[in-house]
């Protein structure tokens, strides 16, 4: 009589198969749930439920913040950035905030298949100085800087979300913005600020023509094929003065606009900024709703000199 002829041997043999097929089906349905769990968290991430905006968004008066994304047309992971910061933008989802956005389009990706016509060196060197003050290791699309402070990866809707809630908490100088005229080549207006910013440490006053919506199809590159929608594209970027020049008056301004879109596709943004490229202690953004009204010849003559590029983040 061999092993397997005892009668205690075959039940017990049977039991152990028993008990390892249980355990490989406990083992696959952990797995099932895991990965079940896994992809429902990445789905959530993907596609985020934001707040609902106030019934009434045109009486929204929240602190302002400021948020920059570094992008480009050329990188395959910015179009959900590009989305996020339309969101912000459109559907204000901060009770306490009031988000003025900019999308600034670095010129980097611009020699790796595809020139993205919204690129400038200029913004390139913003979110240079920024990786310096910041010390990280190097530039990166996409990249969201939320008032000068905190940066992370521009389409991580729950940090945006807890970064813009967080500097609404931090009161802001009150900026005021003139009625905004063009006198054909230029946005014209004028910053006045309160209270006066005598006793503040340094800070630059900056002033950006914004266009609010773009769509460009872009035929190669990492996004070849795709058509990609912007929103907030920073088409001119001015440092227009500093904080001592609000002290006594309004501080004026001409911001040159650009001549691939009609006028009433842009808006005028003004932001203080602490020396050095720091934190951003005021922001205002000129109303979406209306084109700007046609200059007269004594406003166009009280303007000051239009900056040039060079003039961009000194």
């Amino acid at each position: 009589m061999t092993l397997l002829d005892k009668p205690g041997s075959r039940i017990f043999i049977a039991s152990v198969a028993f008990l390892g097929a249980a355990i490989l089906c406990i083992l696959c349905a952990h797995r099932l749930l895991t990965v079940h769990a896994a992809k429902q968290s990445i789905v959530t991430e993907d596609a985020p439920t934001f707040p609902q905006p106030a019934a009434d968004s045109t009486s929204h008066h929240g602190t302002p913040v400021l948020v920059e994304l570094f992008t480009s047309e050329g990188c395959s992971s910015c179009p959900p950035a590009d989305d996020l910061l339309a969101r912000l933008d459109r559907d204000q989802p901060v009770p306490t905030a009031d988000i003025v956005t900019l999308g600034e389009h670095v010129d980097y990706w611009d020699s790796l298949g595809w020139h993205d016509r919204f690129s400038s060196p200029q913004l390139t060197a913003r979110q240079s100085a920024y990786t310096r003050r910041l010390q990280l290791d190097d530039n990166y699309t996409p990249q969201m800087i939320v008032d000068g402070l905190q940066q992370f990866v521009g389409n991580d809707t729950s940090h945006a979300l807890r970064a813009i809630a967080g500097a609404a908490q931090t009161s802001k100088l009150e900026l005021t913005l003139s009625t905004i005229t063009y006198d054909g080549a230029h946005l014209l207006g004028s910053v006045s600020c309160a209270p006066r910013p005598g006793s503040l440490p340094g800070g630059d006053i900056y002033a950006a023509v914004v266009q609010s919506t773009a769509t460009t199809q872009v035929r190669s590159g990492e996004n070849g094929g795709r058509t990609l929608h912007h929103a907030s594209v920073v088409r001119t970027l001015q440092r227009i003065g500093s904080l001592s020049d609000l002290a006594a008056k309004p501080l004026a301004f001409s911001l040159s606009t650009p001549r691939d879109a009609p006028i009433a596709a842009f808006r005028v943004v003004v932001f203080a900024q602490r020396s050095g490229q720091g934190a951003i202690l005021a922001a205002v953004s000129s109303a979406e709703s209306s084109a700007p009204h046609p200059a007269s010849v004594t406003v166009a003559a009280q303007s000051p000199e239009s900056l040039s590029l060079r003039d961009h983040l000194k």
